[in-house]
């Protein structure tokens, strides 16, 4: 079997062999009204927080209590990702 095959199960619209992934449907759910103003919030909050775009490293992340504090966006997004 020549090394860089890729080997997939997901043979769906939408979906790469290589992850088995269908992005259609992340593509559908994050295009969807309520997801593009949660997205719009935590950007507003980034700007005020003055952590938007300037290379710091840092996130705006959800208490318990809902509110935003900043905190590295590494622990941030590797405490947020789905678990399997």
């Amino acid at each position: 079997m020549p090394k860089n095959k890729i080997i997939g199960k997901n043979k769906r619209l939408g979906s790469t062999k290589a992850t088995g992934r269908d992005y259609s449907k992340e593509k559908e759910y994050q295009s969807s009204p309520a997801r593009k103003k949660y997205r719009a919030l935590l950007n507003k909050a980034n700007r005020k927080a003055k952590t938007y775009g300037n290379g710091d490293n840092m996130d705006m992340s959800h208490t318990k209590s809902g509110k935003l504090v900043k905190e590295l966006q590494s622990k941030n997004r590797a405490r947020n990702r789905g678990k399997k």
